[in-house]
């Protein structure tokens, strides 16, 4: 069994960094300054950038305004707070995202 929390970190936070990522560097960011900025290795950035980390799950328009939002947050050093409450819907979103795929798919099999 896998708990809520567990796919969070596993999957939906890793997608969330390197979406972050992506669009931080599109700003102009240099990889490292987009590092600091997330608190990861500018390795993690470029595996990012490259998508050999962060899986690609299907993703919203509404999940891809969010992260819109907390790029340019991160941009105008929004507080930790800001950023974590915006981290955590784009995480809800990912969540609502993959349960409507997961009911789809059993919706096929019957």
């Amino acid at each position: 069994m896998i708990f809520p929390c567990e796919k969070a970190v596993w999957y939906y936070l890793p997608q969330i960094r390197a979406d972050l990522a992506i669009e931080l560097v599109k700003t102009g960011m240099t990889q490292s300054q987009a590092a600091k900025k997330l608190g990861v290795t500018p390795a993690a950035v470029s595996q990012y950038i490259h998508k050999k980390r962060g899986l690609q799950l299907p993703r919203t328009r509404m999940y891809r305004q969010e992260i819109k939002a907390a790029v340019r947050k991160i941009c105008e050093d929004a507080s930790v707070d800001e950023l974590h409450f915006i981290v955590c819907k784009c995480c809800q979103l990912l969540k609502k995202e993959g349960e409507t795929a997961s009911a789809a798919e059993e919706g096929q099999c019957s």
